[in-house]
């Protein structure tokens, strides 16, 4: 037998209980891939011990992942670079001098927030501190920008192709079993599943509706009304404002400064993609030469074949070294100060470094065969789901809704792609082949249950109280943590419902136009109705 049975479920299983009662992914992580190793062991706590650390560093001496970890790391090296500049700053002061009215303050922290979508940590504290005091001056309450910044920060990472965020999901989506049988890269697979990321585009979506309809409800309409009379936050009701950030001082540097190496990044990641397939396709005997590659074969399918891992590789590499040497050349930065804040930002990145390798180890365990030592457990399930009748159409709303639950009481997004994706992948391919459908079938089906995960996972990082974002939100635009959370939550979970029955009916017709039909239906109802309830206390005239 190729699997251990029922008992292969334990790992992801204890996981997520550890991580309900602990609050503590990491070490739930870790204790989910030691109860694996113990199962392959035989019980055996030594040989589990010694597997378990041959299986951490088997998860970076794969060439794709050790690319992809280090691509991460260097990212937060990068926005340390940005934050010791104050050229974030300078670019808001820039952009935001002709902002004089309300709608245009949260339009710009919007906008800005679209821009910074590298990194969620900075996204939150960055546009915090460029834009809380025009949104002051123009009395957007503290709550709203700190939505604003929330709802831009890993919504917007998500569906990014240049950020640690999509990276990490096409490195576990592509581990996963079963994902050798959609016939694509893991990079077509996530440009193709962007139309299928209902919580994140609609959490997008929700933004600009309230900014520009005015169509704020719940805690946050009052919130906005308290600060129309020039009350920013409800001290008395939710406590103090969270600490705010340090402002750097942006004496020297201007609005392209920190333009640059978000421009070069993009550029060179586009410049990569095709050139990493063209000198893949150089083997000396048939193709020899650059050249003769890229005349074998499409623009097209240069983008579409390459090893993504080695082009984000090549593009954060080329940009780190133009962005230092740009710095320097301005005088923004000192040699000292450089090295110290390409340190400081890697240091930011452990805790995600960390949650991502744990990530991997366990999905390479949970998928493994028996022979490859490991528990075989997609194998299992899609046995199990294939003949037992399991309905396909309600798979994506059932795994949107644990991912959330998952991600909501643990705070962690990457934590729940680790978990669910390598459970989530193997049941749909078992079921579509159960069921004896076509190509286009598996990777629509594919592609909507993986998008499920990927939207509650998301959902719990928005509106998580516990969640990283959440916390830095809540600090970036000075607001109390609980104010922003109140205020949050009515919207996050708005935009959740809308998704759930956005994903039931296109899991049914495997169709992501039905998908957004649904959604859409009832996120404009709920924008007509929801405004017109009184969810708190009346105003006092």
């Amino acid at each position: 037998m190729d699997h251990y049975g029922i008992w292969g479920i334990i790992p992801p299983l204890l996981t997520i209980v550890l991580a309900f009662l602990t609050k503590d992914v990491i070490v739930s992580l870790f204790l989910g891939i030691l109860s694996g190793a113990l199962i392959v062991a035989g019980g055996n706590p030594a040989v589990a011990l010694m597997n378990l650390t041959d299986l951490l560093a088997g998860s970076l001496a794969d060439g794709w992942n050790i690319r992809i970890f280090l691509f991460c790391a260097l990212l937060g090296g990068l926005v340390g670079m940005l934050s010791k500049t104050g050229a974030a700053r300078s670019f808001g002061i820039w952009a935001s001098s002709k902002l004089k009215t309300r709608t245009g303050s949260q339009f710009m922290t919007f906008i800005f927030g679209i821009i910074i979508f590298i990194d969620d940590y900075f996204n939150s504290m960055t546009v915090g501190t460029v834009m809380r005091p025009i949104t002051d001056k123009t009395k957007v309450s503290r709550a709203k920008l700190a939505y604003i910044l929330d709802s831009t920060a890993a919504p917007v990472c998500i569906i990014a192709p240049i950020s640690s965020w999509v990276v990490t999901v096409m490195s576990i989506v592509r581990d996963a079993q079963g994902f050798e049988q959609l016939g694509m890269t893991e990079f077509e697979f996530f440009i193709h599943a962007i139309p299928y990321n209902l919580y994140a585009l609609l959490a997008l979506l929700l933004v600009l509706s309230v900014i520009f309809l005015k169509r704020d409800f719940g805690p946050m309409k009052q919130s906005e009304l308290l600060a129309a009379r020039g009350q920013l936050y409800n001290e008395d009701l939710y406590g103090p404002a969270s600490g705010s950030v340090e402002e750097i001082a942006a004496s020297r540097a201007k609005p392209i400064d920190m333009l640059f190496p978000i421009i070069v990044l993009i550029i060179s990641a586009i410049i990569f993609f095709p050139v990493v397939t063209w000198l893949g396709a150089i083997d000396g005997e048939t193709i020899k030469t650059m050249g003769e590659a890229m005349s074998s074969m499409s623009l097209g399918k240069a983008f579409n074949d390459t090893d993504s891992s080695m082009a984000l590789w090549y593009a954060v590499i080329f940009t780190i070294t133009a962005t230092y040497i740009y710095y320097l050349a301005r005088r923004l930065l000192t040699l000292k100060e450089g090295g110290q804040a390409l340190q400081n930002g890697i240091q930011s990145m452990l805790p995600a470094l960390i949650i991502l390798t744990m990530a991997w180890s366990i999905g390479t365990i949970i998928k493994s065969p028996r022979a490859d030592d490991g528990l075989g457990l997609g194998l299992y399930l899609s046995h199990v789901v294939s003949d037992g009748g399991f309905p396909i159409g309600i798979l994506p709303a059932i795994l949107f809704v644990l991912s959330a639950v998952i991600s909501f009481a643990t705070g962690t997004s990457w934590g729940t792609f680790g978990i669910m994706i390598p459970i989530a992948m193997p049941i749909v391919t078992g079921l579509v082949s159960g069921l004896g459908m076509d190509q286009a079938g598996l990777v629509n089906a594919s592609m909507i249950s993986i998008s499920a995960v990927i939207g509650g996972a998301v959902f719990g990082d928005h509106a998580s109280p516990i969640s990283d974002t959440t916390i830095l939100s809540s600090t970036g635009a000075s607001c109390p943590h609980l104010e922003h959370v109140a205020t949050q939550m009515p919207y996050a979970i708005f935009v959740a419902v809308c998704s759930f029955i956005g994903f039931t009916v296109g899991g049914f017709l495997l169709n992501a136009i039905a998908a957004w039909i649904a959604a859409l239906i009832v996120f404009v109802l709920g924008l007509i109705v929801l405004p017109k309830l009184n969810f708190g206390k009346k105003e006092e005239h």
